[in-house]
């Protein structure tokens, strides 16, 4: 297979995060917090795809956060979402996220080949192996209780999918969890879709490393941040000798002055929905390990202005310099959240782009 074109970009990639979830990555009460309906999504899809950022991602959920707002609890659909945001722009990557557990490795295999089709390559797969009980529980599920189980069912479940993508002719499957038989893929995407994944655990970063092109971890602490990154694409490189890239999550607040931005900030926790973070921190820490359980206090600001995400909060100077720590610590690129994604973007796009394109970290591509 061809490598994919999304792989072959060599500036710090930018894209969006939970724009189809309601409140985006800010656990707020405010009643102008973001939407997540397909007329919001349209708005900023269009608008990232004109001004040249990378790629969008999606958060697969199917039951909320509880507090006054039920975070979460209103989310479009990953895949139908995706197909629709590729039928309406030009050069964004859109990402599926995909529950392993909830999605079944041969139609998830289609779905994705049908989407690089219709949309020339630019779909991406993120997989998710699973850690929200009480999601599994609402979907009749079990979650298995050790991290041994959810990767050696993920791992075979993507097994399939790139076998579907790479085998010609029909096969069967005689695994651990699958039992196939006179199955095939066509038609199939000509480049290997770029895969994502998150993991925290040990287990969860061995797949990551063995099957993943880029693997997400949270940047907390730049300091820590430096020497885990350095450490994450070593061991890629040195247990399944591949480069793997290792992304970030940020939540922007870029403002005229610093003196706004902060106001926002102080504004964001002065409204948070506490009983919604809490829920999402304590599933966080019990079913993942994607945080620093050292770290609580200030993980749960963070969590409430953007989902535990590194902040940029400032002036567009102070934001790009962010941005640029973010590269520093080696980082290939972050997700960006905002308040309201399709209102703040605008100004962004305008006052933070040109900076990181004047300092060689980003690359324009029309």
């Amino acid at each position: 297979m061809q490598t994919n074109q999304f792989l072959k970009r060599d500036h710090f990639l930018l894209g969006t995060f939970s724009t189809n979830c309601s409140g985006g990555m800010t656990v707020s009460k405010l009643p102008d917090r973001w939407k997540a309906d397909w007329e919001s999504n349209l708005k900023i899809g269009k608008l990232l795809d004109e001004a040249g950022i990378d790629f969008m991602l999606p958060i697969a959920r199917w039951i909320g956060y509880g507090g006054e707002t039920d975070f979460h609890g209103y989310v479009l659909e990953t895949v139908t979402w995706a197909t629709a945001l590729l039928a309406n722009t030009k050069q964004l990557t859109v990402f599926a996220t995909i529950h392993t557990a909830a999605n079944h490795p041969v139609v998830v295999a289609k779905q994705i080949a049908t989407m690089a089709q219709m949309s020339d390559e630019r779909v991406g797969l993120n997989i998710v192996a699973g850690w929200n009980k009480p999601e599994y529980e609402a979907l009749g599920l079990t979650l298995p209780d050790d991290h041994e189980t959810r990767y050696g069912y993920a791992q075979e479940w993507f097994d399939i999918v790139k076998k579907l993508w790479t085998h010609d002719g029909p096969f069967d499957w005689d695994g651990t969890y699958f039992k196939l038989k006179h199955t095939y893929g066509n038609p199939k995407p000509h480049t290997m879709p770029p895969i994502y994944n998150a993991a925290g655990s040990g287990l969860g970063r061995e797949f990551a490393a063995h099957n993943a092109d880029f693997l997400f971890t949270p940047a907390i602490d730049l300091a820590r941040s430096k020497q885990e990154v350095a450490e994450l694409k070593q061991q890629a490189l040195e247990q399944e000798g591949r480069k793997v890239g290792v992304l970030t999550f940020a939540h922007v607040i870029c403002r005229p002055t610093e003196a706004e931005a902060q106001k926002v900030w102080q504004s964001l926790q002065d409204n948070a929905d506490w009983e919604a973070t809490d829920n999402l921190i304590r599933l966080q820490f019990a079913h993942a390990q994607s945080f620093p359980h050292d770290l609580l206090q200030l993980i749960r600001e963070r969590f409430a202005a953007g989902h535990g995400g590194f902040p940029l909060v400032g002036t567009p100077e102070q934001v790009a310099d962010g941005i640029t720590q973010l590269h520093e610590a080696g980082f290939s690129g972050t997700t960006l959240s905002f308040f309201d994604y399709a209102e703040e973007f605008p100004y962004f796009r305008d006052n933070v782009l040109p900076i990181l394109e004047s300092r060689g970290i980003r690359r324009k591509f029309v």
